[in-house]
């Protein structure tokens, strides 16, 4: 299947159909059970050297409440998924845990799934208690995978490392949903065919000698083995584009 974004109630619907049904299942599921530890900083948010490749992004997102995972990266196809933590500590634990975004490749000590920054970390606290559950440095959790929702549009953007015309990368910041990005292509006009781009690590995808002029992408959403679909993004880079800058795609939340 494929989205064009000139049909944007279609693309919409191609990318949020499945978050309705994610929400209920999520609210009878159990966790998978694991461990998670933390990470620190001087202000308690994410590092902007993570694996995804998200820069200051990966830092801020959702409040800093942001998370390295060890098998759930999955070579970078995990990078921006959502997941509600919760620790098993009945002392101090709250019942809603923490929501936090994948930013970062890690495994902790004592095989901890999740290296959660400290503002992830002591959101699984019951109030005035988090210097308690800090003191255990590493705690058993439940988990699940839920939909990212977010209050902004989808973004692509050009990454730092770019080039501009010889060398382009590309990732999505502020990516909806609870499903995986597995492919970027970019629409070559002198050949009529999609030029296939390279995951170069995280969620960064990159190509040598891109097409000059303005440039159409497209990525590839996995729903499951069975399920896939392109979304097309027309004309979402300018002719001129930038490294560093980021471009509305036109889809929202």
């Amino acid at each position: 299947m494929e989205c064009n974004m000139g049909s944007s109630i279609l693309c919409k619907s191609c990318l949020f159909s499945s978050i309705l049904l994610l929400l209920v299942a999520e609210s009878h599921s159990q966790g998978i059970v694991s461990r998670a530890t933390y990470y620190k900083s001087s202000d308690g948010f994410g590092t902007p050297t993570g694996a995804c490749g998200y820069g200051e992004y990966g830092r801020k997102i959702n409040g800093g409440r942001v998370t390295g995972v060890s098998k759930l990266y999955r070579n970078g196809a995990g990078c921006g998924a959502c997941y509600q933590v919760k620790c098993k500590v009945p002392l101090y634990c709250s019942e809603d845990g923490t929501t936090v975004v994948v930013t970062d490749h890690g495994e902790g000590a004592h095989i901890a799934d999740f290296v959660l920054s400290q503002n992830a970390f002591a959101e699984m606290a019951l109030p005035d208690t988090a210097s308690k559950l800090f003191s255990y440095g590493v705690i058993g959790v439940e988990y699940n995978r839920i939909p990212c929702l977010y209050d902004a549009d989808l973004l692509l953007k050009v990454h730092e490392t770019s080039k501009y015309p010889v060398y382009l990368a590309v990732l999505l910041l502020f990516l909806p949903g609870a499903d995986d990005i597995t492919a970027f292509q970019v629409w070559q006009e002198e050949s009529n065919e999609w030029k296939p781009m390279h995951r170069a690590y995280g969620a960064v995808y990159d190509i040598t000698n891109p097409p000059l002029g303005a440039l159409t992408l497209r990525f590839l959403v996995t729903v499951s083995a069975d399920y896939n679909y392109w979304v097309q993004l027309d004309n979402v880079l300018p002719t001129d584009w930038e490294a560093g800058l980021t471009y509305n795609t036109g889809i929202s939340s």
